[in-house]
């Protein structure tokens, strides 16, 4: 749930006074700048409609289309991989380390020696993803894209704000992928950001995102354009989110510090946390892995039923599913926990299940260690939001620990 606790209500009267409400004006080059100062390096942004929306222009840019192949982190969203296929392209899924969870350097170096081999091909990009809001191993990815010549698309939505050896993630890459979404560590409701090299790049991601119009006193078009700009009512919200950025960082680490303090003792159950002081998560959400030895109240009914809808409230309609098993599938004591906590009026979540699992991407190459489907079994999200208070965190962890036998 959003923390609107800013000036969102200034920037958006101000918005209405001035008749901006389109997707163009002061506020959407104001929180532009806003976004600069925070990645520095010379970066130059342009906020879009979404995050989904920042990576189908970076691949675009990257010269993806029918037939190509991209490389992407398998344990994600799949908002990360969707816009692949969105450009006829295939998704080639590589795996994760334990560490941080995200693309593994080595895994990734061999995917890409054997992708040439198959095809005579180098893949077109690489998207790695910060899960969680967690730092990746950025430093060996771009050692690895840099030997084939292969540009990187940060995919940091989860990660606004978490840092890499101190420097923003988001900014190591040829391109950068923020996401203001509802759910994000600041929101413009919804809303996207693609981080660009130099000006000349984010000139043309603001062509392609306004319909691609040429300059005549008609429209005319000669290239296929998007309706991807952030409307200036949203930029508005976010510049009051801005303002208030680091107390929303400092509080996400506040939850996950008291997370990790009460349930240390907890045999079995551990908080995912930075791996080595090089990294620097936003801890957007917190996480837990349950081990599988961990004996949970009603492990035994955990799959009884079909739910109705879909875990976490999606916005939008969901297929009904036919049965309540998939063929990899978190855990029966992981379920049980979800359903015991959701019982208590607790929110939870399974962790991504990774995209190599999914039945959409089934034909598509996939280079496999097992940690993140090990991972998937076995972890759990946790309420981290920026309306989390103290007490209902030791609420949530006595709720965890009355639900192990």
């Amino acid at each position: 749930m959003p923390h609107l606790s800013g000036k969102e209500i200034d920037y958006i009267l101000k918005a209405f006074e001035g008749s901006w409400v389109v997707p163009l004006g002061p506020d959407v080059n104001a929180f532009e700048r806003d976004l600069e100062r925070l990645t520095g390096h010379g970066k130059h942004v342009v906020a879009l409609s979404s995050g989904t929306a920042a990576i189908h222009l970076a691949l675009i840019l990257c010269g993806v289309g029918a037939g190509d192949e991209v490389i992407v982190q398998s344990f994600t969203f799949c908002a990360s991989t969707n816009p692949v296929g969105y450009l006829g392209a295939t998704p080639v899924f590589v795996d994760s380390e334990a560490g941080s969870w995200n693309m593994d350097p080595e895994l990734l170096d061999r995917a890409i020696a054997d992708r040439i081999a198959v095809t005579g091909r180098k893949p077109k990009a690489i998207i790695p993803v910060y899960l969680y809001g967690m730092p990746g191993r950025i430093d060996e990815i771009m050692d690895v894209a840099d030997k084939y010549g292969i540009p990187v698309i940060e995919d940091s939505a989860e990660a606004f704000g978490s840092r890499f050896d101190g420097r923003v993630c988001g900014t190591f890459g040829k391109f950068g992928i923020m996401s203001f979404n509802g759910n994000k560590m600041i929101t413009t409701s919804g809303g996207g950001a693609l981080v660009c090299a130099d000006k000349a790049t984010a000139d043309k991601i603001m062509f392609l995102a306004t319909q691609a119009r040429e300059s005549y006193p008609y429209y005319q078009h000669e290239t296929l354009g998007y309706n991807y700009r952030l409307s200036n009512i949203s930029a508005a919200i976010g510049r009051g989110q801005m303002e208030i950025l680091d107390e929303h960082i400092a509080h996400h680490h506040h939850v996950h510090d008291l997370y990790a303090e009460l349930l240390e003792d907890v045999a079995g159950v551990k908080v995912h946390s930075n791996p080595s002081p090089r990294y620097d998560s936003n801890y957007w959400l917190t996480t837990i892995t349950i081990d599988p030895s961990v004996e949970v109240v009603g492990s035994d009914k955990a799959y009884a039923e079909i739910i109705s809808g879909a875990v976490g409230g999606a916005a939008g309609v969901t297929h009904r599913a036919s049965s309540p098993h998939t063929s990899v599938e978190p855990n029966a004591n992981v379920e049980a926990m979800r359903l015991w906590l959701d019982a208590r009026n607790i929110e939870s979540r399974p962790l991504w299940k990774p995209m190599h699992l999914q039945p959409l991407w089934k034909d598509s190459p996939a280079y496999v260690n097992g940690v993140s489907e090990a991972l998937f079994r076995i972890g759990l999200c946790l309420p981290s939001g920026p309306w989390v208070t103290d007490e209902q965190v030791r609420y949530v962890v006595r709720s965890i620990k009355e639900a192990i036998l």
